[in-house]
């Protein structure tokens, strides 16, 4: 048997996707936080329920990129056990799993109050909407184009990125709502823009939901096609099958495989293993492949069958 690189090391220490942008992730918590408090005061004195909604989600920011945060340090950190033998990467995942909870609970709360104001007498003071909504909106960019990078290696950085998208959003409803109440003097603007403030959120949600049970259950990822990694293998000079291949995501920007290569009598394993580790890192960028090399399939082969 065979592996990608030795199992003796430990896996901890290495440095993850999310890893490597953990600054981009402190910096907007700073800001996100910082801002949050503002805009919460803002809309109790305002009244307004977009402003409110839209600071409730400032508030699961706050909540989820100090996740992520800790999730990074935590999936850096060595393993003292000698149990956790890939490491701790998947607090990553969990953490983006929790966000999209946190999400979720913002969006079903923010429908429930709109559709619980719908027909009630309302006062909306449109001045401090337009203001906080404003500077909601310049913190949210600044987070955003932080986050950007980091959101396409990364999931814990794509939950927090979907996260400031859907409070930007938020912050453009809000300024929309404060010119519509100001312009036609009906409060029921600011009560539909909360809606749809919380519908939008509850959408990102579900996506990012789905991409972390993906991970969690052990899917392969979409951008490696199991019958391209087989062909390629095939292709390799001495193999004359495939079977038992796996192949999932372990973090961000780490996947994983396993496979089983039956090779003929003149084919030497040791080089097969070697060009075959090779094509699965220049084609796929599974750098991590633990392979089995055989003449024959074994019974075991066989006998399981998952």
């Amino acid at each position: 048997m065979g592996a990608g690189h030795g199992h003796g090391h430990g896996h901890g220490q290495g440095l993850s996707a999310a890893g490597r942008h953990r600054w981009r992730l402190a910096v907007a918590f700073g800001l996100v936080g910082t801002f949050f408090v503002v805009e919460l005061v803002a809309g109790l004195v305002s009244g307004s329920l977009a402003l409110i909604s839209d600071a409730g989600h400032m508030g699961a920011d706050v909540v989820a990129l100090g996740m992520a945060l800790v999730a990074t340090r935590i999936a850096t950190r060595p393993d003292s056990t000698g149990r956790r033998s890939y490491g701790s990467y998947r607090a990553e995942v969990l953490a983006s799993g929790f966000i999209a909870l946190i999400m979720l609970g913002v969006a079903v709360y923010v429908v429930v109050e709109a559709l619980a104001r719908l027909g009630e007498p309302v006062e909306v003071s449109t001045g401090p909407m337009l203001v906080v909504g404003a500077l909601g909106l310049a913190v949210n960019v600044v987070s955003m184009v932080l986050l950007r990078a980091g959101a396409q290696e990364s999931l814990s950085l794509k939950g927090a990125y979907y996260e400031v998208v859907a409070d930007a959003a938020g912050s453009v409803g809000v300024i929309v709502a404060g010119v519509l109440v100001a312009a036609t003097g009906a409060p029921g603007w600011d009560t539909g823009v909360a809606l749809a403030i919380g519908v939008f959120v509850a959408v990102r949600a579900v996506v990012l939901g789905r991409q972390v049970l993906a991970v969690l259950g052990q899917h392969a990822p979409a951008e490696v096609p199991l019958e391209r990694v087989v062909a390629d293998l095939e292709a390799v000079a001495g193999v004359d099958d495939v079977h038992d291949l796996h192949v999932w995501t372990l973090t961000s920007g780490m996947v994983v495989a396993t496979a089983h290569l039956v090779v003929g009598r003149e084919a030497t394993s040791q080089q097969v293993l070697e060009e075959a580790q090779a094509v699965l890192r220049a084609a796929h960028r599974i750098e991590h492949a633990t392979l089995q090399v055989e003449s024959a399939p074994t019974r075991q082969c066989h006998e399981v069958t998952w």
